[in-house]
């Protein structure tokens, strides 16, 4: 059974979604024959390589609140990460494009290092203050995960798995989702949101399920 996880590195609801699906991964007994794909989405593909805006004013700006609020938003938020396991520093966070993060995600697919790849990301911008934007930082990240920094830093150089996040993204457009995380399950069932590990798991049965009666 194929799940595709659309999401983007920039997303603390990502960051949260991914730890509750792998909670539901975990008590799904079926779990060994699931294929779970990430797929790229930019909540802000305009956005400048890097920028060092602190996150709190650049919440408090989109949203036109005052930065008191924002900041309680980003506590509550801080709050949420750490029942999940999750360290969210966002006074250290650098904002900035994911472009090429999601073309590194693809990179370490054909290395065998996706699931990896997605992991070390979050946690080097969500709790280390590593620029998604800056690709010496993303090639310093590799060899975290097994790969060969050199044949990172020449992917990044060159227009290498562009077309590949370009065609997720499209895909995400076709499928009219239009916020993230979202898991699709067999291009049938899609559950949004950062939802709780037993709404998950309960879709999955479901789709268990029903994909067993079609069989």
């Amino acid at each position: 059974m194929k799940i595709e996880i659309w999401s983007d590195i920039a997303c603390p609801w990502c960051y949260i979604g991914k730890r509750r699906f792998e909670e539901a991964w975990r008590a799904f007994p079926e779990r060994d024959a699931l294929d779970i794909i990430w797929r790229s989405f930019e909540l802000d593909p305009s956005a400048p390589a890097v920028q060092h805006t602190p996150t709190v004013e650049l919440l408090a700006t989109k949203y036109r609140m005052p930065v008191e609020r924002a900041q309680g938003l980003m506590d509550q938020m801080t709050a949420t990460g750490a029942a999940e396991g999750i360290t969210f520093r966002f006074d250290r966070s650098i904002s900035g494009n994911t472009f090429d993060a999601h073309r590194l995600i693809h990179f370490a697919a054909g290395q065998g290092k996706r699931v990896e790849m997605v992991e070390r990301l979050f946690a080097a911008y969500f709790t280390d203050g590593v620029a998604m934007g800056d690709r010496t930082a993303l090639v310093q990240l590799a060899p975290d995960v097994g790969l060969n920094a050199g044949e990172v830093s020449a992917m990044l150089d060159s227009d290498a798995f562009a077309a590949e996040v370009r065609e997720d993204e499209a895909r995400a457009q076709q499928l009219g989702i239009s916020g993230v995380p979202f898991f699709a399950i067999d291009e049938k069932y899609g559950v949004s949101g950062a939802q709780p590990a037993s709404a998950l798991t309960d879709a999955l049965n479901q789709a268990w399920f029903e994909s067993a009666a079609e069989r």
